[in-house]
Protein backbone atom coordinates (compact mmCIF):
# COMPACT_ATOMS: atom_id res chain seq x y z
CA UNK A 1 0.00 0.00 0.00
CA UNK A 2 1.36 3.45 -0.59
CA UNK A 3 2.49 5.53 2.09
CA UNK A 4 1.32 8.87 2.76
CA UNK A 5 3.18 11.02 4.82
CA UNK A 6 0.75 13.87 6.14
CA UNK A 7 2.88 16.18 7.73
CA UNK A 8 4.75 16.74 4.53
CA UNK A 9 4.52 19.61 2.16
CA UNK A 10 1.21 19.43 0.66
CA UNK A 11 2.90 19.76 -2.46
CA UNK A 12 4.29 16.69 -2.24
CA UNK A 13 1.48 15.46 -0.82
CA UNK A 14 -0.41 16.35 -3.67
CA UNK A 15 2.10 14.86 -6.17
CA UNK A 16 2.09 11.14 -3.97
CA UNK A 17 -1.99 11.03 -4.16
CA UNK A 18 -1.61 11.59 -8.13
CA UNK A 19 0.73 9.05 -8.19
CA UNK A 20 -1.82 6.47 -7.10
CA UNK A 21 -4.26 6.17 -9.59
CA UNK A 22 -8.13 6.17 -8.83
CA UNK A 23 -10.39 6.72 -11.72
CA UNK A 24 -14.02 6.49 -10.94
CA UNK A 25 -15.53 3.35 -9.49
CA UNK A 26 -11.56 2.62 -9.15
CA UNK A 27 -10.26 4.03 -5.69
CA UNK A 28 -10.06 1.35 -3.12
CA UNK A 29 -5.63 1.51 -3.19
CA UNK A 30 -6.19 5.43 -2.62
CA UNK A 31 -8.81 5.26 -0.23
CA UNK A 32 -7.00 2.10 1.86
CA UNK A 33 -3.89 4.94 1.74
CA UNK A 34 -5.83 8.18 3.33
CA UNK A 35 -7.72 5.76 5.44
CA UNK A 36 -4.65 5.02 7.13
CA UNK A 37 -2.91 7.69 7.16
CA UNK A 38 -5.47 9.95 9.10
CA UNK A 39 -6.03 6.92 11.30
CA UNK A 40 -1.91 6.82 12.15
CA UNK A 41 -0.58 10.49 11.71
CA UNK A 42 -3.38 12.35 13.12
CA UNK A 43 -4.64 13.19 16.69
CA UNK A 44 -8.60 13.63 17.86
CA UNK A 45 -9.89 12.45 14.83
CA UNK A 46 -12.48 9.65 14.31
CA UNK A 47 -12.28 7.68 11.07
CA UNK A 48 -14.50 5.44 9.17
CA UNK A 49 -14.83 3.86 5.39
CA UNK A 50 -17.98 4.21 4.10
CA UNK A 51 -17.30 2.01 0.42
CA UNK A 52 -14.53 3.49 -1.54
CA UNK A 53 -15.36 6.71 0.82
CA UNK A 54 -13.05 8.04 3.68
CA UNK A 55 -15.04 10.18 6.54
CA UNK A 56 -13.05 11.54 9.89
CA UNK A 57 -14.45 14.23 12.39
CA UNK A 58 -13.40 15.34 15.53
CA UNK A 59 -15.86 16.15 18.64
CA UNK A 60 -14.37 19.12 20.60
CA UNK A 61 -17.09 20.34 21.62
CA UNK A 62 -16.43 23.88 19.41
CA UNK A 63 -19.11 25.90 19.50
CA UNK A 64 -19.09 25.49 15.52
CA UNK A 65 -18.32 22.19 12.93
CA UNK A 66 -16.44 22.97 9.29
CA UNK A 67 -17.13 20.27 6.59
CA UNK A 68 -14.07 19.59 4.27
CA UNK A 69 -14.98 17.88 1.59
CA UNK A 70 -12.91 16.62 -1.46
CA UNK A 71 -13.52 13.88 -4.43
CA UNK A 72 -10.75 11.01 -4.46
CA UNK A 73 -11.75 9.95 -7.82
CA UNK A 74 -10.70 11.67 -11.31
CA UNK A 75 -11.50 11.28 -14.99
CA UNK A 76 -9.46 8.46 -16.98
CA UNK A 77 -5.66 8.88 -17.40
CA UNK A 78 -4.34 10.17 -20.39
CA UNK A 79 -0.63 9.44 -19.92
CA UNK A 80 -0.37 12.10 -17.16
CA UNK A 81 0.57 9.90 -14.03
CA UNK A 82 3.01 9.57 -12.86
CA UNK A 83 3.30 13.14 -11.69
CA UNK A 84 5.98 15.67 -12.45
CA UNK A 85 7.42 18.86 -11.47
CA UNK A 86 8.89 21.83 -13.18
CA UNK A 87 9.64 25.07 -14.17
CA UNK A 88 7.49 27.39 -16.22
CA UNK A 89 8.48 30.24 -17.54
CA UNK A 90 5.16 31.56 -17.31
CA UNK A 91 3.45 29.55 -14.76
CA UNK A 92 6.38 29.46 -12.41
CA UNK A 93 6.89 25.87 -10.27
CA UNK A 94 4.05 23.89 -11.52
CA UNK A 95 3.01 19.94 -10.92
CA UNK A 96 1.54 18.00 -13.58
CA UNK A 97 -0.31 15.31 -13.74
CA UNK A 98 -4.32 13.85 -13.60
CA UNK A 99 -6.34 15.07 -10.62
CA UNK A 100 -3.53 18.08 -9.57
CA UNK A 101 -6.41 20.34 -10.49
CA UNK A 102 -9.07 18.53 -9.91
CA UNK A 103 -9.17 17.40 -7.26
CA UNK A 104 -5.87 16.01 -5.69
CA UNK A 105 -4.35 19.13 -4.92
CA UNK A 106 -7.37 19.95 -2.61
CA UNK A 107 -7.14 16.49 -0.71
CA UNK A 108 -3.85 17.68 -0.12
CA UNK A 109 -4.33 20.74 1.43
CA UNK A 110 -7.36 19.29 3.66
CA UNK A 111 -5.20 15.72 4.76
CA UNK A 112 -2.39 17.94 5.53
CA UNK A 113 -4.27 20.34 7.59
CA UNK A 114 -5.61 17.48 9.58
CA UNK A 115 -2.11 16.17 10.95
CA UNK A 116 -0.89 19.82 11.08
CA UNK A 117 -3.12 22.24 12.95
CA UNK A 118 -3.28 22.24 17.16
CA UNK A 119 -5.40 24.69 17.91
CA UNK A 120 -8.50 24.20 15.91
CA UNK A 121 -11.18 27.26 15.97
CA UNK A 122 -13.79 24.99 14.36
CA UNK A 123 -14.85 21.29 14.85
CA UNK A 124 -13.95 19.44 11.40
CA UNK A 125 -15.46 17.17 9.78
CA UNK A 126 -13.27 15.44 6.57
CA UNK A 127 -14.84 13.69 3.90
CA UNK A 128 -12.88 12.13 1.05
CA UNK A 129 -15.67 10.64 -1.53
CA UNK A 130 -15.69 8.48 -4.75
CA UNK A 131 -17.13 8.50 -7.98
CA UNK A 132 -17.93 12.17 -8.24
CA UNK A 133 -16.63 12.35 -11.90
CA UNK A 134 -19.33 9.78 -12.90
CA UNK A 135 -23.10 9.42 -13.25
CA UNK A 136 -25.10 11.00 -10.39
CA UNK A 137 -26.13 8.05 -9.16
CA UNK A 138 -22.70 6.72 -8.16
CA UNK A 139 -21.61 9.68 -6.66
CA UNK A 140 -20.02 8.79 -2.74
CA UNK A 141 -21.80 11.95 -1.20
CA UNK A 142 -25.39 10.32 -1.99
CA UNK A 143 -24.30 7.34 -0.24
CA UNK A 144 -23.28 8.79 2.61
CA UNK A 145 -26.43 11.05 2.67
CA UNK A 146 -28.38 8.15 2.69
CA UNK A 147 -26.44 5.97 4.80
CA UNK A 148 -24.11 8.39 7.29
CA UNK A 149 -26.71 11.40 7.49
CA UNK A 150 -25.06 12.38 10.93
CA UNK A 151 -21.43 12.62 9.27
CA UNK A 152 -22.91 15.92 6.72
CA UNK A 153 -24.18 18.37 10.09
CA UNK A 154 -21.89 21.05 9.73
CA UNK A 155 -22.27 25.07 10.17
CA UNK A 156 -20.67 25.83 6.63
CA UNK A 157 -19.36 22.90 4.23
CA UNK A 158 -15.70 23.18 1.56
CA UNK A 159 -15.47 21.83 -1.22
CA UNK A 160 -11.58 21.58 -2.26
CA UNK A 161 -12.84 22.19 -6.22
CA UNK A 162 -10.46 24.50 -8.77
CA UNK A 163 -11.05 27.62 -8.37
CA UNK A 164 -7.67 29.28 -8.58
CA UNK A 165 -7.98 30.34 -4.87
CA UNK A 166 -10.86 32.35 -5.01
CA UNK A 167 -13.75 31.46 -2.94
CA UNK A 168 -16.13 30.55 -5.73
CA UNK A 169 -19.91 30.61 -3.95
CA UNK A 170 -22.71 28.45 -4.37
CA UNK A 171 -23.29 26.81 -8.18
CA UNK A 172 -25.43 27.05 -10.99
CA UNK A 173 -28.16 24.86 -11.32
CA UNK A 174 -28.34 22.31 -15.07
CA UNK A 175 -31.57 21.47 -16.67
CA UNK A 176 -31.70 19.00 -19.89
CA UNK A 177 -34.94 19.08 -21.98
CA UNK A 178 -34.92 16.91 -25.40
CA UNK A 179 -37.12 18.52 -27.77
CA UNK A 180 -38.66 16.51 -30.54
CA UNK A 181 -40.61 17.07 -33.95
CA UNK A 182 -42.75 14.89 -36.16
CA UNK A 183 -42.89 14.64 -40.23
CA UNK A 184 -43.49 12.45 -42.70
CA UNK A 185 -40.70 10.09 -44.50
CA UNK A 186 -40.59 10.61 -48.06
CA UNK A 187 -38.07 10.26 -51.02
CA UNK A 188 -35.48 13.00 -51.01
CA UNK A 189 -36.24 12.61 -55.03
CA UNK A 190 -40.32 13.54 -54.36
CA UNK A 191 -39.51 16.05 -51.09
CA UNK A 192 -43.07 17.68 -51.81
CA UNK A 193 -44.29 14.49 -50.48
CA UNK A 194 -42.75 14.22 -47.13
CA UNK A 195 -42.57 16.44 -43.79
CA UNK A 196 -39.14 17.21 -42.50
CA UNK A 197 -39.05 16.57 -39.14
CA UNK A 198 -35.14 18.21 -39.12
CA UNK A 199 -36.66 21.18 -40.91
CA UNK A 200 -38.83 21.82 -37.97
CA UNK A 201 -36.27 22.96 -36.31
CA UNK A 202 -35.63 26.29 -37.88
CA UNK A 203 -37.39 28.56 -35.40
CA UNK A 204 -36.04 26.59 -32.22
CA UNK A 205 -32.68 27.37 -33.35
CA UNK A 206 -32.96 30.97 -34.43
CA UNK A 207 -34.69 31.23 -30.80
CA UNK A 208 -32.11 30.14 -29.34
CA UNK A 209 -29.07 31.94 -31.18
CA UNK A 210 -31.26 35.36 -30.72
CA UNK A 211 -31.39 34.54 -26.85
CA UNK A 212 -30.21 37.07 -24.14
CA UNK A 213 -29.08 35.26 -21.20
CA UNK A 214 -29.39 36.65 -17.86
CA UNK A 215 -26.97 37.78 -15.31
CA UNK A 216 -28.25 37.92 -11.46
CA UNK A 217 -26.26 39.31 -8.70
CA UNK A 218 -26.54 37.42 -5.04
CA UNK A 219 -24.75 38.11 -2.31
CA UNK A 220 -21.98 40.21 -4.48
CA UNK A 221 -21.30 36.99 -7.31
CA UNK A 222 -22.80 37.67 -10.64
CA UNK A 223 -24.24 34.57 -12.04
CA UNK A 224 -24.42 34.31 -16.14
CA UNK A 225 -26.76 32.11 -17.66
CA UNK A 226 -26.95 30.13 -20.61
CA UNK A 227 -29.12 28.24 -23.12
CA UNK A 228 -27.81 26.11 -25.95
CA UNK A 229 -28.71 23.36 -28.23
CA UNK A 230 -25.93 20.58 -27.24
CA UNK A 231 -27.17 17.82 -29.31
CA UNK A 232 -29.10 17.32 -32.78
CA UNK A 233 -30.09 14.14 -34.31
CA UNK A 234 -32.26 12.87 -36.86
CA UNK A 235 -32.32 11.42 -40.58
CA UNK A 236 -32.77 7.79 -41.78
CA UNK A 237 -30.87 7.50 -45.18
CA UNK A 238 -28.97 10.01 -47.98
CA UNK A 239 -31.82 9.68 -49.83
CA UNK A 240 -34.77 10.02 -47.41
CA UNK A 241 -37.05 13.04 -46.12
CA UNK A 242 -36.81 12.34 -42.47
CA UNK A 243 -39.78 11.51 -39.94
CA UNK A 244 -38.46 12.22 -36.84
CA UNK A 245 -35.62 14.66 -35.29
CA UNK A 246 -34.64 15.74 -31.36
CA UNK A 247 -32.53 18.41 -30.19
CA UNK A 248 -31.27 18.31 -26.22
CA UNK A 249 -31.24 22.11 -24.87
CA UNK A 250 -28.78 22.76 -22.00
CA UNK A 251 -30.21 25.13 -19.75
CA UNK A 252 -27.48 26.80 -16.94
CA UNK A 253 -29.44 28.50 -14.05
CA UNK A 254 -28.50 31.00 -11.79
CA UNK A 255 -29.57 29.74 -8.43
CA UNK A 256 -32.14 31.74 -7.41
CA UNK A 257 -34.50 29.71 -10.07
CA UNK A 258 -35.76 26.43 -8.69
CA UNK A 259 -35.37 23.40 -11.14
CA UNK A 260 -39.89 24.35 -11.69
CA UNK A 261 -39.17 27.61 -12.92
CA UNK A 262 -36.45 26.57 -14.92
CA UNK A 263 -38.37 23.92 -16.93
CA UNK A 264 -41.18 27.11 -16.80
CA UNK A 265 -38.62 29.23 -18.82
CA UNK A 266 -37.35 26.85 -21.39
CA UNK A 267 -41.12 26.18 -21.79
CA UNK A 268 -41.78 29.75 -22.72
CA UNK A 269 -38.77 30.15 -24.93
CA UNK A 270 -39.81 27.18 -27.01
CA UNK A 271 -43.84 27.97 -26.53
CA UNK A 272 -45.86 27.72 -30.24
CA UNK A 273 -42.86 25.54 -31.55
CA UNK A 274 -45.36 22.44 -31.46
CA UNK A 275 -42.19 20.37 -30.52
CA UNK A 276 -42.19 17.37 -28.02
CA UNK A 277 -40.57 18.30 -24.17
CA UNK A 278 -39.06 15.75 -22.26
CA UNK A 279 -37.13 16.85 -19.19
CA UNK A 280 -34.17 14.42 -18.90
CA UNK A 281 -31.98 15.47 -16.18
CA UNK A 282 -32.00 18.59 -13.33
CA UNK A 283 -29.66 19.40 -10.71
CA UNK A 284 -30.71 22.48 -8.59
CA UNK A 285 -28.11 25.17 -8.16
CA UNK A 286 -27.08 26.66 -4.83
CA UNK A 287 -27.70 29.83 -3.13
CA UNK A 288 -24.02 31.47 -2.61
CA UNK A 289 -24.73 31.57 1.68
CA UNK A 290 -21.87 34.25 2.48
CA UNK A 291 -24.15 35.48 5.37
CA UNK A 292 -23.42 32.73 7.13
CA UNK A 293 -20.66 33.76 10.12
CA UNK A 294 -18.48 31.00 9.34
CA UNK A 295 -18.62 31.47 5.00
CA UNK A 296 -17.71 35.09 5.80
CA UNK A 297 -15.23 34.14 8.32
CA UNK A 298 -13.39 31.93 5.44
CA UNK A 299 -13.55 34.60 2.85
CA UNK A 300 -11.85 37.24 5.34
CA UNK A 301 -9.40 34.34 5.24
CA UNK A 302 -8.96 34.28 1.60
CA UNK A 303 -8.32 38.02 1.24
CA UNK A 304 -11.74 38.40 0.52
CA UNK A 305 -11.48 36.71 -3.01
CA UNK A 306 -14.65 35.87 -3.94
CA UNK A 307 -17.28 35.08 -7.35
CA UNK A 308 -19.75 33.17 -8.73
CA UNK A 309 -19.51 29.14 -9.52
CA UNK A 310 -20.01 28.64 -12.99
CA UNK A 311 -21.13 25.02 -13.54
CA UNK A 312 -22.54 22.63 -10.93
CA UNK A 313 -20.93 21.15 -8.08
CA UNK A 314 -22.00 19.14 -5.00
CA UNK A 315 -22.14 22.40 -2.99
CA UNK A 316 -25.86 21.95 -4.15
CA UNK A 317 -26.00 18.46 -2.24
CA UNK A 318 -24.76 20.38 0.90
CA UNK A 319 -27.50 23.56 0.16
CA UNK A 320 -30.10 21.00 -0.08
CA UNK A 321 -29.57 20.19 3.57
CA UNK A 322 -29.36 23.69 4.61
CA UNK A 323 -25.49 23.90 5.16
CA UNK A 324 -23.81 27.03 3.45
CA UNK A 325 -21.13 25.94 1.59
CA UNK A 326 -18.48 26.96 -1.15
CA UNK A 327 -16.10 25.85 -3.35
CA UNK A 328 -12.07 26.49 -3.08
CA UNK A 329 -9.23 25.16 -4.01
CA UNK A 330 -5.78 24.98 -5.98
CA UNK A 331 -6.02 24.92 -9.40
CA UNK A 332 -7.53 26.36 -12.79
CA UNK A 333 -10.91 24.88 -13.25
CA UNK A 334 -10.41 25.44 -17.05
CA UNK A 335 -7.34 23.02 -16.53
CA UNK A 336 -9.36 20.08 -15.23
CA UNK A 337 -9.61 16.92 -17.22
CA UNK A 338 -7.21 18.07 -19.86
CA UNK A 339 -3.74 16.07 -20.85
CA UNK A 340 -1.46 18.62 -19.84
CA UNK A 341 -3.57 18.97 -16.08
CA UNK A 342 -1.22 20.87 -13.87
CA UNK A 343 -1.43 23.73 -11.21
CA UNK A 344 1.32 26.60 -10.00
CA UNK A 345 2.19 24.99 -6.69
CA UNK A 346 2.21 28.37 -4.83
CA UNK A 347 -1.84 28.44 -5.62
CA UNK A 348 -1.19 25.27 -2.74
CA UNK A 349 1.00 26.84 -0.41
CA UNK A 350 -2.00 29.57 -0.59
CA UNK A 351 -4.66 28.12 0.24
CA UNK A 352 -2.83 25.58 2.98
CA UNK A 353 -2.03 29.17 4.60
CA UNK A 354 -5.32 30.92 4.43
CA UNK A 355 -7.26 27.62 5.36
CA UNK A 356 -4.79 27.06 8.33
CA UNK A 357 -6.05 30.75 9.28
CA UNK A 358 -9.46 30.04 9.37
CA UNK A 359 -9.50 26.61 11.27
CA UNK A 360 -7.20 27.82 13.45
CA UNK A 361 -7.09 30.01 16.95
Amino acid sequence: MPNLDLHADPIDLTAALVDIPSVSQDEGLIADAVALALREQTIGFEVIRSGNAVLARTDLGLPSRVLLAGHLDTVPIADNVPSRRERDSAEGDVLHGCGTVDMKSGDAVFLHLAATIEDLSHDVTLVFYDCEEIAAKYNGLGRIERDLPDWLRADVAVLGEPTGGFVEAGCQGTLRVRLSASGVRAHSARSWLGDNAIHKFAPLLQRLSDYEARSVDIDGCVYREGLSAVRIAGGVAGNVVPDAAEIDVNFRFAPDRSVAQAVDHVREVVDGLGLGFEVTDSSAGALPGLSAPAAAELITAAGGQVRAKYGWTDVSRFAALGIPAVNYGPGDPNLAHKRDERVPVSQITDVTAALRGYLSN
